[in-house]
């Protein structure tokens, strides 16, 4: 589980949806996803792949987004 008040980090943005596909559309846009993780810059990649969740602020942070992983 994760939480998020809407508006995480810098950028504005409440996350992101990554997947299995998200590595492969990657190389196919030319984003290294190696090097923004090294350079703590996920959010200009995700922004590079259209990924970023955005949803204004919550003004709460009480698990208000819930991820589930199955492997």
């Amino acid at each position: 589980f994760a939480a998020s008040d809407g508006d995480d980090g810098l950028g504005g943005a409440a996350g992101a949806f990554v997947d299995g596909d998200t590595a492969a559309r990657a190389r196919a846009a030319g984003v290294d996803l190696d090097r923004a993780l090294a350079t703590f810059s996920s959010g200009s990649a995700c922004e590079a792949l259209g990924a970023v969740v955005r949803t204004g602020p919550t003004d709460t942070n009480v698990l208000d987004l819930h991820l589930l992983w199955r492997p």
